[in-house]
């Protein structure tokens, strides 16, 4: 079983994500977050918010809108730009991406294969309440434009200077050819982007690229991915989008294989999106810089993450099969504590012994004011470590009857199955200095 495999079963029996509509038979290229999935996504979310925003006093954020006035796409170039070469097999009628297929032949039956033509990723929507007299609009293919057809707004209604940053995370949609690889690429997705926008001078964008290549990647890093298993790669000319001057890729090593994949881009888009929508709307996007007394559009470094890319790939590189003993293998997701969707399980000893479930019960009401804590008395304890130990929790507290004695619990460390007896009082403070 490779990778992909292994996280699509354990994802589904733990309650990361599920397919779509799975009861009714699915819809491709959709996902639905289960339990765990949402905790998870949720974390990276404020982790990023609190590294990207909170970190930065020259980054504010933002929310816009799913739907835009049509004209947005147009000024951006995705009604023109934003495709894939589509190609269809002329016996088996399956569609693929052109530029994924290896050489001639039809990965399905080694048919014969029509021209490429070029399919625009927008999935288009009608507002309005009368047949006939719909509006179509496009729900986004990317968050970025939200944030530069609001430039003007933001800086007229805060204090920001240039350089400076807005943040965002939010849906969009694309109408991918050949979706696949669980989430990996969906048509609907989460992403996470910060748009920073610099003068108009190579050095200083230069600078700034460097800077966030290397925030981003420590970001990662600083999470638990691990370091050999993510690369940067810079794009060629014939591949950068219609906007990039310059384009890289944070790459991550699938584990147990040779196959890099995209994780987030950081690419250098010059004036592309001010210009463009300056000259749409007819609105002055220039900035004046009171100290240089100069007037210019400025460029932009951009940061683009896929939230959903993100906990695919963390899961993988906290995936582990380890040996206990002989015939005995653990699955573990070893994820960083700030990832982790319940930091503490408790479990009472015995489920049938109301003393030890009570007291279990108190200890789960008083951290569950800080954390995300699951409370398990099913089956026995072995079983239950196993189950935490698939989705991830850092420590399991056990109520024993050492515990009704002298108010101490057994605390067990997910990484290293170690155990150790703490004091209920100093319960909290323990799980604070290894979590947080």
């Amino acid at each position: 079983m490779d990778m992909f495999e292994q996280i699509g079963s354990l994802a589904k029996r733990r309650g990361y994500f599920y397919p779509g509509s799975e009861i009714y038979g699915g819809l491709a290229g959709t996902w639905d977050y289960g339990p765990l999935g949402v905790e998870l996504k949720r974390n990276i979310k404020e982790q990023f918010w609190k590294s990207i925003v909170r970190s930065h006093e020259n980054v504010v954020g933002l929310d816009a809108a799913i739907m835009m006035n049509p004209k947005v796409w147009e000024a951006s170039g995705h009604l023109e730009a934003f495709s894939d070469p589509l190609v269809e097999c002329k016996t088996c009628h399956h569609r693929f991406r052109a530029d994924q297929l290896q050489g001639d032949a039809c990965p399905d039956c080694k048919g014969i294969l029509t021209e490429p033509k070029q399919f625009n990723l927008m999935v288009e929507a009608f507002l309005g309440v009368i047949e006939g007299e719909k509006q179509k609009v496009y729900l986004r293919g990317e968050i970025t434009q939200g944030v530069h057809v609001n430039f003007k707004q933001v800086l007229n209604s805060t204090r920001v200077k240039i350089p400076f940053g807005i943040a965002q995370i939010g849906k969009a949609f694309r109408n991918e050819i050949t979706p696949g690889g669980l989430t990996y690429r969906s048509r609907e997705f989460e992403q996470m982007e910060l748009q920073f926008y610099v003068s108009p001078k190579d050095d200083e964008a230069d600078r700034w690229m460097e800077y966030w290549k290397g925030q981003r990647k420590e970001w990662y890093v600083s999470l638990g991915m691990k370091k050999e298993n993510l690369r940067f790669r810079e794009h060629d000319s014939n591949e950068r989008a219609h906007y990039a001057r310059r384009a890289f890729d944070i790459e991550f090593l699938i584990p147990g294989s040779e196959e890099w994949k995209e994780m987030e881009g950081i690419h250098h888009r010059g004036e592309w999106d001010l210009s463009r929508h300056a000259k749409f709307s007819k609105e002055d996007l220039t900035y004046f810089d009171e100290e240089k007394k100069e007037r210019y559009i400025p460029w932009v470094i951009e940061t683009s993450g896929g939230v959903d890319r993100a906990a695919l790939f963390f899961l993988m590189n906290a995936y582990e099969e380890e040996k206990i003993k002989e015939g005995e293998t653990r699955i573990v997701l070893k994820l960083h504590p700030k990832l982790a969707p319940y930091k503490v399980a408790i479990f009472p000893l015995l489920a049938n012994k109301p003393e030890l479930v009570e007291k279990a019960q108190s200890i789960h009401d008083m951290l569950k004011k800080s954390w995300m804590v699951a409370f398990d008395s099913r089956g026995n304890i072995g079983k239950r470590y196993r189950t935490q130990d698939e989705a991830g929790t850092p420590f399991c507290v056990t109520v024993d009857f050492e515990t009704l004695e002298n108010d101490t619990v057994t605390v067990r460390d997910r990484d290293t199955m170690n155990q150790e007896r703490i004091e209920m009082q100093k319960l909290e403070e323990y799980l604070r200095k290894k979590l947080e």
